[in-house]
């Protein structure tokens, strides 16, 4: 079983002059539940090579046994260094992607040509597609036959509460739970910061960083089903 997994390459936090880009947990936890499984991993960004890891997410209270694992693995951060680039990889070669989030993909991956043409390609050829916290950002573009992908289906996301909760309610692009909303998604969410997961057809969305390890379950009982 072959999944991509698809991060960001965007790295400044709007206007603050802070950083920001993918979320460490919402990497580590799919990373690690998908290599126990036996599944073969491919790492993609936008710009290719080391994509930027949010350092809010490398804090000490945001460690967990999955981080902890990542940060004792060379062979990871070897491969996390050298991602292909986005407008190298194909659909055709992967029976799954999983995109994990971070802040980031608000910026590049809710509008980068190739993401949307890659998320387009794996509905259309029936592939499960997988998205955690801030990535289903990634599907604001997405359309299928004219339509939005999320139009009338189960979706969930960052909440809007939990993006005041992070003070960045003003600093982002977009509030993702609007935008979902805006575009016709079922939305729905659990309690801020608890592990929430929903599923709708081909579609798989994690509400948080804490629901990331559950959104890759969901995946893989998905292409195993």
């Amino acid at each position: 079983m072959n999944i991509l997994m698809v991060l960001t390459s965007h790295d400044r936090l709007g206007d603050t002059g802070k950083k920001t880009g993918f979320w460490l947990e919402e990497f580590a936890a799919p990373y690690y539940t998908f290599l126990d499984a036996g599944v073969n991993i491919t790492i993609a960004s936008p710009a290719g090579g080391q994509p930027p890891l949010d350092p809010s997410s490398d804090t000490a209270d945001n460690q967990t046994e999955f981080t902890k694992r990542f940060k004792d693995d060379a062979e990871a951060q070897e491969r996390l260094a050298n991602t292909k680039k986005l407008a190298d990889v194909k659909a055709e070669d992967f029976d799954s992607v999983f995109y994990p989030g971070g802040h980031g993909p608000l910026w590049d991956l809710a509008v980068d040509k190739n993401s949307i043409a890659l998320i387009e390609t794996f509905v259309k050829q029936g592939k499960p597609v997988a998205f955690v916290c801030h990535s289903p950002a990634a599907l604001k573009n997405v359309k299928i036959d004219g339509e939005y992908l999320i139009k009338g289906k189960k979706v969930t996301g960052f909440t809007n509460t939990e993006e005041e909760g992070v003070g960045l309610t003003d600093v982002v692009p977009f509030l993702l739970e609007d935008a979902l909303k805006a575009n016709g998604g079922n939305y729905e969410k659990g309690a801020d910061w608890e592990s929430y997961v929903v599923e709708d057809g081909l579609l798989i969305t994690g509400q948080n960083p804490a629901s990331s390890e559950e959104t890759a379950k969901h995946l893989l009982a998905k292409l195993n089903s």
